[in-house]
């Protein structure tokens, strides 16, 4: 049986792995695929699994967005160098964390409770597949007002944050919603996926610790083992998608994932509604 459940956590690691970059909802696939491979484990780990799982992407992130996230450089082994434009940026990261926090902190347990199920990850999945579209086509008329990372305002950031809020709903992805607002108000999309590495990183931290803190910080070897290996597969799948993302936004639009949403949102909501 342990094996078993060592390879659904491999499967759920690969979809983590796809699914937490791209904007098409990390969680809300974690959810649909939980319905069919179901980790027969208590619901309480499985609700701490499906963040903290999340971690082994953010590692790969930070893995490949080093020299831009570590705010010291070395010119010699004893004089470190304050790099300003990152301690400024990740300042920006705080202020874009705010909103979430307050909200995550203030409705998260009603959430769990409440929204986790199909047919509101199917809508979400549906609602904002078509935004993409939209959005992508009016930014079509329009010249992007920030086009680097590292010259996103306060402002924007806080503007941002305040999309990010959207996120708490399953099925609507946290890259998917910050990505969103950043087109909104005029940033590129290179410099749009890149904030949302960096705002991803403090965030999965934060929730990480809340979920580990309020499952317990006592593992059998089973939990802690099919943990790890969710989180190894997930670092390693996002490796290789994050390279690809930042490759393909270069030259592609995002309506193919508003495209992709929709398809998958129709799907669940047809299979849960008519044949389940």
């Amino acid at each position: 049986m342990e094996i078993i459940e060592i390879i659904k956590s491999i499967l759920l690691g690969i979809v983590e792995g796809i699914t937490e970059w791209l904007p098409i909802s990390s969680t809300g696939h974690m959810l649909l695929v939980d319905e069919f491979i179901t980790l027969d484990m208590s619901a309480a780990f499985k609700e701490m699994f499906f963040v903290v799982i999340q971690l082994g992407a953010i590692l790969a992130v930070v893995l490949i967005f080093w020299k831009k996230m570590f705010p010291f450089q070395f010119k010699d082994k004893t004089k470190p160098v304050i790099k300003k434009d990152t301690f400024s940026l990740w300042f920006k990261v705080v202020v874009a964390c705010i909103p979430g926090a307050a909200i995550t902190l203030l409705f998260d347990d009603y959430i769990e409770a409440h929204l986790h199920t199909p047919i509101v990850i199917a809508t979400t999945l549906i609602v904002y597949g078509i935004a993409f579209i939209i959005i992508e086509t009016w930014n079509k008329k329009r010249v992007a007002t920030t086009n680097r990372v590292e010259d996103i305002t306060y402002r924007t950031a806080f503007l941002i944050g305040l999309f990010q809020v959207l996120s708490i709903i399953p099925g609507t992805s946290r890259s998917g919603s910050t990505i969103i607002g950043a087109l909104l108000i005029g940033v590129s999309r290179v410099a749009a996926a890149e904030f949302t590495f960096f705002l991803a990183v403090p965030v999965m931290f934060g929730l990480s610790a809340i979920k580990i803190l309020k499952f317990g910080l006592v593992f059998t070897s089973t939990e802690l083992i099919i943990l790890l290996v969710g989180m190894v597969v997930a670092f390693v799948v996002s490796v290789f998608v994050i390279k690809f993302l930042m490759g393909y936004i270069k030259k592609h639009d995002f309506k193919a994932f508003g495209w992709y949403r929709i398809v998958l949102g129709i799907l669940v909501l047809a299979y849960f509604l008519l044949l389940k």
